[in-house]
């Protein structure tokens, strides 16, 4: 048994998987949530490692202070709460799941963030490595924590995570062999408070790469573009608009690398310029880990689209049904209205994450002919359409009152 004691904060899914990964590594640890109507029996019931577990939940308790050695957070934990801060002023090591996975698991890492399209270039990335190596594991901010598969992994194991701004906040030694920024635009403010800290964090990523490995980084985002010249690690581009050196790009209708066709646009089961792009950062993350290019294209021609992400749906009288429900900020909103071939109704909505809406009612044009609002944002983006001169807009009670709204219309 261990001598440290690991406090893992948030009994979700990702705090749960993190005592699991501590159990199997026979460490001390206890579970704390600040729900006090956390069901604390159920969770014994349900999970054998947390039956012998300290679980404590409401008020965070002075005795806690001096037990904890090592506190690992859940992603949706920010790591401004007081206890937390007290914690990091005793000199306790601060990590995130991430962190704990990764200092308990092997392998090669593909580590990929963005604002946009990790999920979707996180999944391809792991279709086509999945192609070339046995052992290849899908984890990170896509729905599978990394600490769940972190006790079967070994040194001929390839990770592809998907991480986002949450989890590199309390990242230490986290280091992939290959990174990847996708794109950098306003979220999560709410959190991060400002475009400077949220940049920082995104970048961060990068940070114990040596000159060995690979940065994958967007040429056509300026920010990003600058910061790779400041790398010591090995920084390759991808691009939708220009022609970097031995980069990878989009180009008459094609992915390219180098001045060799990888594959043509058409031939992929995803739509819009942004999957083109997700596509090509795909490419160079593959072919980094040194990935034959007829492998390559096979990934790119057998993926289909990721749940949520422009999903087609169904068509119904004549009426095609996207779901994008996973666009939950505006450049990604933006970049589905832009994917659409045919005139558009858009649903829109949800909890206010501080962004601003203009750009995306900006880029409705002649495409969008209506606006079906729910959720909490719906006035903030009611104002902003009016603003912008946009009036074909309706409130609808619900999803489902949405739908038959956007239907009828």
């Amino acid at each position: 048994m261990s001598e440290k004691t690991y406090l893992v904060v948030g009994a979700g899914k990702s705090g749960v998987c993190a005592c699991e990964l501590l159990w199997k590594t026979n460490q001390n640890y206890i579970l704390y949530d600040g729900k006090e109507t956390l069901d604390i029996d159920a969770l014994r019931q349900a999970y054998e490692w947390l039956r012998d577990t300290e679980i404590v939940v409401g008020d965070f308790l002075d005795s806690l202070y001096e037990r904890t050695d090592i506190c690992v957070l859940s992603p949706g934990v920010p790591v401004e709460l007081p206890f937390v801060e007290a914690l990091r002023n005793r000199g306790v090591e601060i990590w995130g799941e991430v962190e704990l996975a990764y200092r308990m698991g092997q392998g090669r890492i593909a580590a990929i963030t963005g604002t946009n399209g990790k999920t979707t270039t996180t999944s391809l990335v792991g279709k086509i490595l999945g192609l070339a190596f046995p052992d290849v594991k899908v984890v990170g901010n896509i729905g599978i924590p990394y600490t769940s598969v972190a006790k079967e992994t070994s040194e001929d194991t390839v990770i592809v995570a998907e991480i986002s701004s949450f989890q590199l906040e309390t990242a230490i030694q986290f280091h992939p062999f290959v990174s990847a920024i996708l794109n950098i635009t306003p979220d999560h403010l709410d959190r991060h408070h400002t475009m400077e800290n949220y940049i920082r964090i995104k970048e961060s990523i990068t940070k114990n790469q040596t000159s060995a490995e690979v940065c994958v980084l967007n040429f056509d985002d300026p920010a990003l573009r600058a910061f790779g010249e400041t790398l010591d690690c090995r920084v390759v581009y991808f691009s939708s608009k220009e022609t970097p050196e031995g980069g990878v790009y989009v180009r008459d209708k094609a992915i390219w690398h180098a001045g060799e066709k990888v594959i043509d646009t058409g031939e992929l089961q995803i739509l819009g310029v942004h999957n083109y792009e997700n596509a090509s950062a795909a490419v160079a993350i593959c072919l980094a880990f040194e990935v034959p290019m007829e492998t390559i294209r096979k990934g790119l021609r057998e993926f289909e689209a990721v749940e949520h992400r422009i999903q087609f749906v169904c068509e119904k009288e004549g009426v095609v049904f996207y779901n994008d429900s996973k666009g939950t900020n505006p450049d990604a909103a933006i970049k589905a209205v832009e994917a659409m071939e045919r005139p558009t109704v858009l649903i829109g909505g949800g909890y206010d994450k501080n962004a601003a809406y203009d750009e995306w009612v900006a880029c409705f044009g002649d495409k969008v002919k209506k606006l079906v609002l729910i959720g909490e944002t719906a006035d903030k983006i009611a104002d902003c359409c009016k603003a912008h001169g946009f009036s074909a807009v309706e409130r609808a009670e619900d999803l489902k009152d949405a739908v038959l709204r956007s239907y009828e219309a």
